[in-house]
């Protein structure tokens, strides 16, 4: 029945349209199987979970909250671990808890967890060393290992990429409903980083929290609220076969949700009006985004609006800014004015990663954190000037010690990257960095009425 209120949805429309950054699957057959079991899985979400992300994002787009989305670049089946999950969890409450103290805002946190396998290539292939096999495109398509065997595609990884996911949701609903995530264990986050400037600038905040709920302990406040907090899913709905997989109709409304993650959006390469990513997006009720690169004008903006969010419903389209810092300042104003001019209710986030990543002497793909910063003070000098709402962060980062980005308190240098390269595509801010990039954004949320 759910099939066929699917089917009557016209949830397979996409079908129709040209799908780019999909891997070319050898067995036919093979997929079929793995997706009719995935459509018979449970949902990895709920509708009605989603529907709350909605008024969230919406509240964030009045300028009422604050957005902080983060996690890997690309997740790793084998990293989903309960420590390494913990301390991206930790990472991300720490971070809120700067934002909301620091700048009296609401933040809704969003990890780009439990589902983010799947990554766009801009070529089919690569080559090394005069072998030429399929180029990696997440572990829910291949494996990283450069041999024949591990780059063929295989949809069995499309049921693994569902069970990890399953997992890795139960680790974060248990760290924030157990205790984990109680306010009052702000001091308890910290324990088992080493000392240095962004540690102990957290650790006086903490200090300044654990007085301020002692105060409201001893006049009889009520702290349910301290105890749990709400961290929602998202991932880049890159891979349609999986997408479409785990697409359920909800039933209380009727109608169709992508129960692969509470928010999904849209990549650069994949926004086209007349691509299937569009097309898929336009039918699902989730709460969902597009990322928005330097090429991109008020009108591509205002077109996606219309086919994503015809009815204009607040909450439903988040734009992620992705425009590089030596570019946001120059390609973003125009973009923001056009949309606010049409009337277009959107929650606009800075992605300050994506734009600014380069390879160093040493050969690592890298980014610098002067620069990363740069561009989400221009976001925010970009809305204050439009006086439009500068609605969130949308942040590539762990909660491992690693050495990725240049840059920071702990001053990394092209060197220093080799030390703890760990990721697999893009590289993240670590830990001290991620908090360092928290007490920027606090300084500037304060400024932006």
């Amino acid at each position: 029945m759910s099939e066929e209120a699917l089917q009557a949805a016209g949830i397979d429309s996409y079908l129709e349209y040209e799908a780019k950054q999909q891997p070319s699957w050898p067995d036919p057959d093979a997929l079929a199987r793995a997706t009719e079991r995935l459509r018979q899985v449970p949902p990895l979400v709920f509708a009605g979970e989603a529907d709350v992300l909605r008024e969230h994002l919406a509240a964030a787009g009045r300028g009422e909250a604050f957005v902080l989305q983060g996690g890997d670049c690309a997740e790793i089946f084998a990293e989903a671990t309960a420590d390494r999950i913990r301390n991206k969890i930790k990472t991300i409450l720490q971070m809120a808890v700067v934002l909301t103290y620091g700048a009296s805002t609401p933040v809704v946190k969003i990890g780009r967890m439990a589902g983010q396998y799947a990554k766009p290539r801009s070529s089919d292939s690569e080559t090394r060393d005069g072998v030429t096999l399929p180029a990696y495109r997440g572990d829910i398509v291949n494996s990283f290992a450069f041999t024949e065997e591990s780059r063929v595609p295989n949809p069995e990884r499309l049921l693994d990429a569902y069970h990890v996911s399953a997992s890795t949701l139960n680790l974060i609903r248990a760290f924030t409903t157990g205790g984990f995530a109680d306010l009052r264990r702000v001091h308890q986050w910290n324990k088992g980083f080493a000392a240095n400037p962004a540690y102990a600038r957290y650790d006086q905040m903490a200090s300044e929290i654990d007085r301020a709920v002692r105060f409201m302990e001893a006049a009889g406040g009520e702290f349910d609220a301290l105890r749990t907090v709400e961290m929602f899913s998202s991932h880049e709905a890159l891979l349609l076969d999986y997408e479409r997989s785990l697409t359920r109709i909800d039933s209380r409304s009727g109608l169709p949700y992508d129960c692969s993650a509470h928010l999904l959006w849209i990549g650069e390469r994949t926004r086209q009006l007349d691509g299937a990513h569009v097309e898929f997006m336009s039918k699902i009720h989730n709460p969902i985004a597009v990322k928005l690169g330097p090429t991109s004008t008020a009108a591509d903006a205002i077109a996606l609006a219309e086919r994503l969010n015809p009815e204009n419903v607040q909450g439903r389209l988040t734009f992620v800014a992705r425009m590089g810092a030596d570019k946001v300042r120059d390609v973003l104003p125009s973009i923001v004015e056009g949309v606010r001019d049409s009337g277009v209710f959107v929650t606009w986030l800075t992605d300050p990663m994506h734009g600014n990543t380069f390879t160093s002497d040493s050969g690592f793909k890298t980014r610098r954190f002067d620069t990363i910063l740069d561009e989400v003070t221009g976001f925010f000098e970009v809305h204050r000037e439009l006086g439009t709402v500068p609605g969130g962060l949308h942040v590539e980062l762990t909660g491992d010690d690693v050495t990725e980005v240049i840059g920071g308190a702990e001053e990394i240098d092209d060197q220093g990257l080799a030390f703890r390269y760990e990721t697999k595509v893009d590289p993240r801010l670590n830990h001290q960095q991620s908090l360092e990039m928290a007490f920027l954004v606090a300084e500037l949320l304060s400024q932006r009425d």
